[in-house]
């Protein structure tokens, strides 16, 4: 194989043979393919695009560049979500014990926030004790005993997808739609698992911004993800406001432990995670039909049996056994919470949740660089939903930050980002479309 005929025949618009896909694939892995290679593929990929089969081919090649799970003798199916990313988006935290408490198994490799969208692992990090990268006997145990557990990437898997995303993270070819399509699928099919359901964000606060490029994103992910052997369905859901009352690290985690003992249930984040878990319990043959996935999904939420899960989850991960019941003691919380207050009467009628997540890595809370820290204790909570009635001196949000200048500048970005106007808005649907293979 000669990296360079293969980059020039991609970029003059030929197909790929799936031989040549898997030995470049290869060639990323083991270094004999050059940074420079890569790049000059990426960007050739970037202007041509790929065909299903050549998304396919890539997409199986960089899954087996590294490790591939199995999940030996288990008395139950293993299934996932991928969320493409939003603000305020805790779904994962709860989705998961979810699905487990209805007799699935989740194995959910996840991963860190970059950029304005929070990562699921950075809150799972904002637990005390909590270990989001352990070995892989523990992560089999955690995962038997408990039916779900929600880590970083384990052992080596898709080393190829790792170091062709660097190279594409510098080279502004990350938004290729086969590129997005195989990196988000090779790690899945590497991990294991016998059923997929991506939730698929449009919206201010998604990095598919437009619901042309999101449709188009979840189409090219259903399909090759079918094309490679794996079940799996898409929903695109809104992002045009925080899917939570809150965006942060900690404070989602607070969010989502009163989501499951039914403290507090935001209607809209309900919505989402009782959609996303009817559609993995179809994919994982524990439900015949949508209705019956919902209701199961619905009955161990209110139980508390998914609580549980939660619960037994992060104590085998080494958190605190009570954690659940004492949350609030476990995590950290910033000193100074500043209020956001509305200027005038009127209806909340836009927020911009891209700049409410700037907001939050403004106060610390995020990262624009991999190599980033991030403090867990800063965030935004009590953000009040589009089409809210407020009136002068109500407050919109509560910033949570280390210091006042912090506090200051995020106040600000906050403000500039929720619109409030003399018309109440039409709302935007939770769940704008399905698509299956």
């Amino acid at each position: 194989m000669l990296a360079q005929e293969i980059i020039r025949a991609k970029r003059d618009g030929q197909q790929l043979s799936s031989a040549d896909i898997t030995g470049f694939v290869r060639g990323i892995a083991d270094g004999s393919v050059s940074e420079g290679q890569i790049a000059a593929f990426g960007m050739a990929v970037y202007f041509n695009g790929m065909s299903g089969d050549e998304a396919v081919a890539l997409t199986t090649a960089m899954q087996h560049s590294g490790d591939v799970l199995e999940w030996r003798n288990l008395d139950g199916p293993v299934v996932d979500k991928h969320s493409t990313g939003g603000v305020g988006d805790n779904v994962s935290l709860m989705l998961a014990p979810v699905v487990a408490a209805c007799g699935a198994f989740v194995p959910m490799i996840s991963g860190r926030g970059l950029g304005h969208t929070g990562g699921t692992l950075d809150k799972m990090d904002a637990i005390t004790g909590y270990q989001s990268y352990p070995d892989n006997a523990l992560f089999d145990k955690v995962v038997r005993e408990c039916g779900c557990a929600i880590i970083g990437p384990t052992g080596d898997l898709a080393p190829a997808d790792k170091r062709f995303y660097a190279v594409r993270d510098v080279t502004a070819t990350v938004e290729s739609i086969p590129l997005i399509t195989a990196s988000i699928l090779s790690k899945k099919l590497a991990s294991g698992i016998g059923g997929l359901v991506l939730d698929v964000k449009t919206g201010s606060g998604a990095f598919m911004a437009s619901y042309t490029d999101a449709q188009a994103l979840a189409r090219s992910l259903v399909q090759v993800a079918n094309g490679a052997g794996l079940p799996t369905s898409a929903l695109i859901t809104d992002m045009n406001e925080v899917l939570a009352d809150c965006a942060g690290n900690a404070v989602e985690v607070q969010n989502a432990v009163d989501f499951l003992t039914g403290r507090q249930r935001n209607p809209r984040l309900l919505q989402v995670v009782l959609n996303l878990a009817a559609h993995m319990l179809v994919r994982a043959k524990l439900a015949d039909h949508l209705i019956e996935g919902l209701a199961k999904a619905e009955a161990v939420l209110n139980s508390g049996h998914a609580a549980e899960k939660f619960g037994s989850m992060v104590a085998g991960l080494g958190g605190a056994s009570d954690f659940v019941e004492n949350a609030a003691i476990y995590l950290p919380q910033a000193p100074i919470q500043l209020p956001v207050i509305a200027a005038r009467d009127g209806y909340i009628s836009t927020t911009d949740t891209r700049k409410i997540g700037m907001a939050v890595v403004a106060l610390g809370g995020g990262r624009m660089r991999p190599q980033d820290a991030i403090d867990p204790a800063v965030g935004v909570t009590q953000i009040l939903a589009l089409g809210s009635d407020v009136k002068a001196g109500d407050v919109l949000a509560m910033v949570h930050a280390q210091d006042n200048s912090k506090a200051d500048s995020a106040l600000q970005m906050l403000k500039a980002a929720i619109q409030i106007t003399d018309q109440r808005p039409q709302l935007n649907p939770v769940i704008y479309e399905t698509i299956t293979a």
